[in-house]
């Protein structure tokens, strides 16, 4: 059954005898065709009709006397399922998916640029048109006066279909098109709109013209289930029945009791709390249908009576249409249909013989099962079909966005940059069916990798074309290596080139994963890393990698970026390639023999050669430093130890002013100096270089830098830690310095004496201090102000104020409100602000002076490789005094072995020290009061008997290589007495200095 309502047209519309029409009230006219009408649309010129796939048109407006008022069948070939009609023609879409245009003269042509494609969904605007293919692509044709193609701005009129790239990737359920302006909707709800906007028919907040689609954020998790666009507004129905309308308002088309245009979607109150099942624009009216009491609602312009009300007025309210009787007790309201000064609405006894809008393809549970049915293997009972659905679902992107999506409560429709919608456990066991065929997955990797992944924007429009990289690697992992490997090389290349904004919300949505995947993603990525690193130690020549492998680790490094800021169950060893190591020491080896066989080089004419391969080595460490989520503690360290350095930066200082004089020098170098030099010492007492004076220097100016009296610091209450001071008594450039002799040792690898708490470390890697870092400062305010946040009772009874005093200095933490109590609400917030005063706010500009000197010293990269904990190791050693493992490590020279007696004896006299005789002996052998980073293992001691010795001599040590030079003594006696005075009495550069001078004598 059909009813019609609004301007006059001929009597039964050409469908009935006019004896047939039956006249309700307010001009409403209904009919029932002997054949039933599937679909039908109005425009402009023309109303067309679709009845057992055979298209009439009916012209509505009468510049042609001839053919006004005639229902005239169309000729065509094929079947038609859809029909939308426009200002002056129509598009229609055939059952095998081809489109159709028909002209003002009602001549159809197929539509050009649209070949080899199904189209399941059409819609027409005044003068342009669009189409939906079942892969998920928007094609666009026709005029693009105000961007309505979403095209470009300045792309032309379009007489063939145009793809509309910038949605590629969006699972989209709707298209829909008004006058100048279009529309499209996402499977989760996510509206974009574009064309003009000249009344806010966009829904954007402004009325200036989109070129490009646009997503409208005031409709984002509206649970949004279909669009309708009129002339100059646009209308849009959520789940649950709310109806929001935006645009031209001029008729009360908008139906908010006002006749004003809306900028943003706005509820139209009338209807709130009505199932409203149905909403369709006309050119200045809307219509919607309810399904619970099987009313129709109109609003807006009704001067040709197409409100249905028997008004001719503009209404701007919701009022039911006077629809017959036997329409709300037989039939069911199926279809609305609103043109340009007409109202139809199709009434069926039983479901089915409408026409129903079809969907994009997606993957699901029973297409998979349908592939992998049958007793026989996937190969041979293959067929065309199974083969076309494998291609179109996992060559569109849009197509697998719009799979597994998490629909219990509608989770879907929550779709953000937060959140991506997808039912996890769903895509796990769908892949995990998928993968037990292994023809099927052999396929399948085929096709994402030949067509899906090369198709990939990376520039997407909206947040759901995303989804397709969280999918991916689930299905990966279950591949075979080689498979995985390719798939996996071919993924990180598309995330790498994936916008700015893109990569933000990749890693927003990498952090709400999973655990398991997020994991599996981490091994994912670092196993494709590794592969790449090993695939370097066997062939270093391969130029793919020095492209390659950044890039990996770099997704890599993303991956645990998003682990640390989320705080997830993923510990940074997870992330380690150890086969980092393996690399290094290819490199280092290189660098050694281009030093030991340069002039033959140079003989042999391999230099340029050789020197091209020492580049290509040093732009892969160049770019793995700054991604130093990869490296090990002992890689790290490797690379600080064998950096390429350009020459040597000397200081020349007298021993009575190291100080003075080094700030002297060191207030005129240059930052290339510092950073790409190695520092040599050399005092004025003796020109000479030696390779204990760079140690000896940083031992002794750190010394006195750190001292009381040096009135730099300030120190906790058992003088055991320094801070920076709240009032200074020193000039502040004097901590510039300071952080420019600590950049010297850190580039230098010296360990120094520095007193500081882990905070120092944390704030020059930008890390934020903590209440622990406090409380290794001063244990007992700390623990006082973990006290105050574990307290059970009122904390107001502690009588505490956010007045403290911190360095001799009363300090308000609030100063808008002195005196502010401190209570249970608001302790965490005392204590942070507490630790941010002592720890940051109250030393600001002095750090910063000290950062800079710091970073004007030490490569900011290498040092930045390093966690804090890290580099406090780095700079200031460990106190894991292992002396056993030193025993272990020694190796001996010359006329010495392990069974020596002046070795057993050594060992003897050595065990027989105490703990700080011990550790001044490390300061003897190596230049640092204790142990290196890297641990007891990392130091390397050699033991060789001089050349030349008295029994007067002491034992002599060349710090730069642990060497330390053991007379042969006597007896067990004299040796220790010496081994003891010289690590007392003789263990700084002046008693060395005076032994080397013995020894030349």
């Amino acid at each position: 059954m059909m009813c019609f309502w609004g301007a006059q047209v001929r009597e039964g519309l050409g469908l009935v005898k006019p004896d047939q029409v039956t006249h309700g009230k307010c001009g409403l006219r209904s009919m029932c065709p002997k054949t039933a009408v599937q679909d039908m649309s109005a425009g402009r010129s023309f109303a067309g009709f679709i009845r057992d796939g055979k298209v009439s048109v009916l012209r509505l407006r009468s510049e042609d006397s001839d053919h006004y008022g005639k229902l005239k069948q169309l000729q065509l070939k094929s079947n038609i399922r859809l029909i939308v009609c426009g200002e002056d023609g129509a598009v229609l879409l055939a059952y095998g998916g081809k489109v159709l245009i028909m002209d003002k003269s009602t001549v159809c042509r197929p539509l050009k640029g649209l070949d080899n494609r199904q189209v399941i969904q059409i819609a027409c605007g005044d003068h342009h048109s669009m189409a939906l293919t079942n892969d998920g692509q928007v094609f666009m044709w026709g005029e693009n006066s105000h961007g309505q193609l979403g095209l470009r701005k300045d792309h032309p009129v379009s007489p063939s279909a145009q793809h509309v790239q910038s949605l590629s990737g969006i699972p989209l359920a709707q298209i829909s098109a008004g006058g100048d302006h279009s529309f499209v909707l996402s499977l989760s709800g996510v509206v974009f709109g574009w064309g003009k906007n000249s009344a806010g028919q966009l829904g954007l907040g402004d009325t200036t013209d989109r070129h490009v689609p646009t997503v409208v954020n005031s409709l984002n998790q509206k649970k949004t289930v279909s669009i309708s666009c009129g002339g100059e507004h646009t209308a849009t129905l959520s789940k649950g029945g709310t109806v929001f309308t935006f645009g031209s308002g001029g008729s009360g088309q908008l139906g908010h009791n006002s006749f004003r245009d809306e900028h943003h979607p706005r509820v139209v109150a009338e209807l709130w709390g009505s199932e409203v099942s149905q909403v369709t624009c006309g050119r200045h009216h809307t219509l919607v249908s309810i399904t619970s009491s099987k009313l129709i609602y109109s609003f807006g312009c009704g001067m040709q009576g197409q409100l249905g009300n028997g008004k001719m007025i503009m209404q701007c309210v919701p009022f039911p249409v006077d629809l017959p009787t036997e329409c709300n007790r037989e039939y069911t309201i199926k279809k609305l249909i609103a043109g340009e000064n007409h109202s139809i609405a199709l009434f069926f006894k039983e479901s089915g013989n409408e026409s129903k809008s079809r969907g994009i393809l997606t993957l699901d549970d029973r297409m998979i099962g349908r592939w992998l049915s049958g007793n026989e293997p996937w190969k041979v009972v293959k067929n065309f079909v199974v083969y076309r659905d494998i291609n179109k679902v996992f060559s569109s992107a849009a197509s697998l966005n719009g799979s597994f999506l998490k629909r219990s409560c509608d989770d879907h429709y929550q779709t953000s940059v937060e959140c991506c919608g997808l039912d996890f456990d769903l895509v796990k066991t769908s892949f995990a069916k998928l993968s037990e065929n292994e023809s099927l997955i052999s396929e399948v990797v085929k096709v994402v990798q030949q067509t899906l992944l090369p198709s990939l924007n990376p520039n997407p429009t909206g947040v759901e074309a995303l989804r397709l990289y969280l999918l991916l690697p689930e299905l990966i992992r279950r591949l075979k290596k080689q498979q995985r490997t390719e798939l996996t090389e071919a993924l990180a290349f598309k995330i790498f080139q994936l916008n700015p904004a893109a990569r933000r919300v990749l890693e927003m949505y990498w952090s709400k994963l999973p655990d398991d995947w997020l994991k599996g993603l981490v091994k994912l990525f670092k196993k494709v890393s590794a592969n790449l690193i090993g695939r370097f130690a066997s062939d270093n020549m391969n130029w793919d990698i020095i492209t390659h492998l950044p890039k990996f680790v770099t997704i890599l490094h993303m991956v645990y970026q998003v682990c640390c800021s989320a705080n997830r169950n993923i510990t940074k060893s997870d992330f380690i390639i150890h086969e980092i190591n393996d690399l290094l020491d290819v490199l280092e080896t290189t660098h050694e023999d281009i030093n030991i066989y340069r002039e033959l080089f140079l003989l042999t004419g391999q230099f340029q050669a050789v020197m091209a391969q020492q580049n290509y080595y040093n732009t892969i460490l160049k770019n793995l430093i700054s991604l130093p989520c990869i490296f090990n503690l002992e890689a790290k360290c490797s690379l600080m130890k064998n950096r390429t350095r350009q020459g040597c930066f000397p200081l020349t200082l007298r021993r009575t002013a190291l100080l003075e004089d080094s700030f002297s020098q060191l207030r005129t170098a240059t930052q290339q100096q510092l950073t790409e030099y190695w520092l040599s010492v050399f005092y004025t007492e003796d020109m000479k270089r030696t390779d204990v004076n760079k140690k000896d220097f940083f031992h002794n100016v750190f010394k006195e830098l750190c001292a009381p009296e040096s009135q730099l610091l300030m120190y906790n209450d058992n003088e055991t830690m320094s801070w920076f001071p709240t009032m200074l008594s020193v000039e502040k450039e004097k901590y510039f310095l300071f952080g420019i002799l600590c950049g010297l040792a850190f580039n230098n690898n010296s360990v120094v004496h520095l007193p500081f708490p882990l905070a120092l470390f944390k704030k020059l890697l930008n890390v934020k201090p903590s209440l622990e870092d406090l409380i290794e400062f001063s244990p007992v305010l700390g623990r006082s102000l973990q006290y105050i946040l574990d307290y059970s009772d009122d904390v107001r009874e502690m009588k505490m104020d956010y007045t403290i005093v911190w360095d001799g200095k009363k300090v308000e933490l609030e100063p808008a409100e002195p005196g502010k109590n401190v209570t249970n609400s608001n302790r965490e917030d005392f204590v942070d602000k507490y630790v941010d005063y002592t720890l940051n706010k109250s030393v600001e500009e002095v750090f910063e002076e000290f950062k800079r000197g710091f970073f004007k010293a030490c490569n900011r990269c290498m040092a930045e490789m390093f966690e804090p904990e890290e580099l406090r190791g780095v700079l200031v050693g460990n106190e894991e005094y292992d002396w056993d493992i030193l025993k272990q490590n020694t190796t001996y020279e010359g006329s010495f072995n392990a069974e020596h007696p002046t070795i057993i004896s050594f060992w003897e006299v050595f065990d027989e020290l105490t703990s700080n005789e011990k550790k001044a002996f490390l300061l003897f052998l190596t230049g640092f009061e204790k142990v290196p980073i890297l641990g007891m293992s990392a130091v390397k001691m050699r033991v060789r008997p001089p050349f030349i010795f008295t029994q007067d001599h002491l034992p002599q040590a060349l710090t730069c290589h642990a060497l330390l030079d053991l007379p042969v003594y006597q007896n067990k006696d004299t040796l220790k007495a010496k081994v003891i005075e010289a690590i007392n009495h003789k263990r700084g550069v002046l008693g060395r200095m005076r032994q080397m001078l013995e020894y030349t004598n």
